[in-house]
């Protein structure tokens, strides 16, 4: 872990953990259940009763199904058995951490040279101002706010319009139309793909 850019501190026991953990500011608690003078599950569910939500990850070589319960029943948040592959725990280490380090909000979405300032509600093409209607622009965000993805027609209907309308009714194809006519035409590489018999997706065009 050290390796891999973070800053680690140990404890031989479950007791001189819980003595650095009340002493310091920690991200994360990577704990085994075998330790002598208070043993992993010990330590959870003091930290707990407490109160602390410090995420915890228990590294055990107890593997039934009913230890691994009992360690997330505790208070655990994950569980990962001995023997594993370093690269599965760094990833459920960084997974821990970006659950209880929500990212700094936004203000600017992007896709290839399409660009969206959320805080003015302005939208660019490389250096080129796109005028946007309300409806356009609300849906363009859903689209590049899932940029990669096939949203369908009855996601747009839900998530942009938010109204019930005529399912025989061509609004969210004289909709993409549009937008597809401000967004692409003239531009490169063309975004809005049409994904047929699914949906639409806002992508660079392979």
């Amino acid at each position: 872990l050290s390796r891999a850019g973070y800053r680690v501190e140990h404890a031989e026991n479950g007791r001189r953990g819980l003595e650095m953990l009340n002493a310091g500011r920690f991200d994360l608690l990577v704990t085994d259940l075998m330790l002598p003078g208070m043993d992993g599950l010990e330590l959870i569910a003091y930290l707990r009763r407490q109160g602390n939500r410090l995420p915890t990850l228990i590294l055990s070589a107890k593997s039934s199904v009913e230890e691994r319960v009992e360690g997330l029943h505790t208070g655990a948040d994950d569980y990962l058995v001995k023997p594993f592959a370093f690269d599965e725990l760094l990833a459920r280490v960084e997974a821990l951490l970006r659950r209880t380090r929500p990212e700094p909000a936004s203000t600017e979405l992007r896709v290839a040279n399409l660009r969206v300032d959320l805080l003015r509600n302005r939208v660019f093409r490389g250096d080129a101002e796109i005028e946007m209607q309300p409806q356009e622009y609300a849906l363009l965000l859903y689209l590049m706010r899932n940029k990669g993805r096939i949203v369908t027609r009855s996601m747009l209907i839900k998530e942009v319009w938010q109204f019930d309308i005529d399912p025989m009714t061509n609004i969210v194809e004289s909709r993409i139309c549009r937008l597809r006519g401000k967004v692409d035409r003239g531009f490169s590489p063309k975004l809005i793909q049409t994904v047929r018999g699914y949906g639409y997706a806002l992508r660079p065009e392979e």
